[in-house]
C-alpha cells in the first residue's frame, strides 16, 4: 500500500525514491563473480552485458555502435543526430566541445537546424551492420512516420522510438499523431519506445506490442526538464512500477514479456546494480559511457533536448574522462567513485547479494537508505 502525503487542502502526493534514496541488501548465500552471469536477450537478440548507449551525439557514433557491440551491448545510434545531418560531423563535435558556456545552446541549435539527409541514415546504420553487431537506430515519434521506412529498408534489427516522454494515446489538433500499435503491428522489426515512468502508461505502451518500454524522464546528467517543463520521475519508484506493468501485462498477455530499460538518471555502477534491483532488465547509459575518451563528445555530454529550437531542455555538460569505452566497462577502474569498470562492480553486487543471474538478481532485497552516496 502507498502512503499518500498531504501537500495541502487540495493536493495529494505520493513519495517517490530516486536511486540515491535505496540500497541493495546482501542476503544468507554470496558467490564468485566469475559465476555470475550478465547476460539478456531482447527478441532474437543476445547481448553480454545489459547496456544500451543512449542515442545522444556525445556518446554513440558509429564507430562507439561497433564498439561497444564487439564489448557485448549495444549502441543505439541517435538519426536525427549530427551524424545524418552532416557527411563529415567530426569538425562539428570538436567545434561543441570547445564553445564557451554562454554560446553552447545557441551555436547547437544553429548546427542542428541542418536538414536531416535520408541517405546517410542508411549509409551511418550500414556502416553498424558491415561490422556484424546488432543495429539499432532511434527516431522521436515527431520523425517517425517520415524517416521508418530508409531505416527499416538499411536493415535495422532494433528500432527505438525515444522521446521526453511518449504514450500510446497522443491527442494532437494539428498533426497527424503516431499511431503506436498499427506501426508496432506492420513494423517487421522490434521496436522498444519510452520514456514512461507510471505504471498507467507502461502499461498502454506494452499494449501497444512494443519488445521494450524505456523508464524516465527529465532525470538525465545533462537534462534540465525538471526546471524548465516541472516534469522529474524519481527513478527508483518509476522503474518499480513499470516493472508492476510488466508483471501483470505478463498475464493479461498469456505470457508476453516485454522488457523494462532504465533510461536516466543511471550515472554510475552503483546505480545499475539499484535500477536492475528494482525491476530492470538493462539500462541505457548517457553520461556513464560520454566519460569515455574515445567518446565521441571529447569530454563533454548533451542529449537532442540541449538544441531544441524553440525549447531547450538540456544542456551540454563537461564530465570526467575516465579511460576507454572498454575500461569504462570491463575496468580496471583507476577511481574509486563507480565511473569505471562498470560491470565488473555489477558482477560483485550480484555476487555479494549471492545471485547469479539478472531475472534472479530482480528479486533482491532493497531497503530505503536516504542518505545520499
Amino acid at each position: 500500500m502507498t502512503m499518500e502525503i498531504d501537500l495541502g487542502r487540495a493536493k495529494r502526493a505520493r513519495r517517490a525514491y530516486t536511486f540515491d534514496d535505496i540500497a541493495v541488501v546482501p542476503s544468507r548465500r554470496t558467490r564468485n563473480p566469475e559465476d555470475v552471469s550478465t547476460a539478456w536477450t531482447i527478441d532474437a537478440f543476445p547481448f553480454e552485458i545489459p547496456v544500451l548507449g543512449a542515442p545522444m551525439d556525445s556518446v554513440v557514433s558509429p564507430r562507439t555502435a561497433i564498439e561497444l557491440g564487439r564489448l557485448g551491448g549495444l549502441g543505439v545510434l541517435d538519426l536525427e543526430g549530427l551524424w545524418t545531418r552532416y557527411d563529415d560531423p567530426e569538425p562539428l563535435l570538436a567545434e561543441i566541445a570547445t564553445l564557451p558556456e554562454a554560446d553552447a545552446t545557441r551555436r547547437m541549435q544553429q548546427l542542428y537546424a541542418e536538414p536531416i539527409k535520408p541517405e546517410l541514415v542508411r549509409d551511418r546504420l550500414a556502416e553498424v551492420r558491415a561490422a556484424g553487431v546488432t543495429v539499432a537506430g532511434a527516431l522521436t515519434p515527431q520523425r517517425t512516420n517520415d524517416l521508418y521506412e530508409t531505416v527499416v529498408a538499411a536493415g535495422v534489427d532494433l528500432f527505438v522510438i525515444r522521446g521526453t516522454t511518449v504514450s500510446a494515446e497522443h491527442v494532437s489538433k494539428v498533426a497527424e499523431p503516431l499511431n503506436l500499435k498499427k506501426f508496432i503491428y506492420d513494423l517487421d522489426v522490434p521496436v522498444i519506445v519510452g520514456g514512461a515512468a507510471t505504471y498507467t502508461a507502461a502499461l498502454h505502451l506494452m499494449r501497444t506490442g512494443a519488445a521494450g518500454v524505456l523508464v524516465g524522464f527529465g532525470g538525465g546528467a545533462a537534462s534540465t526538464t525538471r526546471a524548465t517543463l516541472g516534469l522529474h520521475a524519481p527513478m527508483a519508484t518509476a522503474v518499480a512500477d513499470v516493472a508492476g506493468a510488466r508483471r501483470d501485462y505478463l498475464d493479461e498477455s498469456g505470457g508476453r514479456y516485454v522488457h523494462v530499460i532504465a533510461d536516466g538518471g543511471v550515472g554510475t555502477s552503483g546505480d545499475i546494480v539499484k535500477a536492475l534491483a528494482m525491476g530492470a532488465d538493462a539500462v541505457m547509459l548517457g553520461v556513464a559511457l560520454a566519460r569515455a575518451t574515445d567518446a565521441p563528445g571529447r569530454g563533454y555530454h548533451w542529449g537532442p533536448e540541449a538544441h531544441h529550437p524553440e525549447l531547450p531542455r538540456g544542456r551540454r555538460v563537461e564530465v570526467d574522462r575516465v579511460g576507454p569505452l572498454e575500461q569504462v566497462l570491463y575496468g580496471p577502474a583507476p577511481v574509486a567513485d563507480g565511473t569505471a569498470n562498470l560491470i565488473g562492480a555489477l558482477k560483485k553486487s550480484m555476487a555479494t547479494t549471492g545471485y547469479s543471474d539478472l531475472k534472479e538478481f530482480q528479486r533482491v532485497e532493497v531497503v530505503v537508505a536516504p542518505y545520499g552516496h
